[in-house]
């Protein structure tokens, strides 16, 4: 699933720097983005959350802890 959520992100997000840890259900993501630029944390959440959701409404994530900000 690690790599199914760097790819989804990855996809949406291009030349974004993305790392996944976590098992099971349970991640934590990493991403840095040129996209984030100008936006507060919570619009980046929103971001990375619109592009996991079918994971999450399916259960395939359960618990999933962010920590995003601009690459620049």
């Amino acid at each position: 699933m690690q790599e199914i959520i760097k790819k989804e992100i990855m996809d949406q997000l291009v030349d974004s720097e993305v790392h996944v840890e976590g098992s099971e259900s349970k991640f934590t993501v990493h991403v840095k983005s040129d996209d984030f630029v100008g936006k507060s944390i919570i619009e980046q959440h929103k971001v990375i959350y619109a592009i996991l959701n079918k994971y999450i409404e399916t259960g395939e994530i359960h618990a999933l802890t962010l920590k995003t900000k601009p690459k620049t």
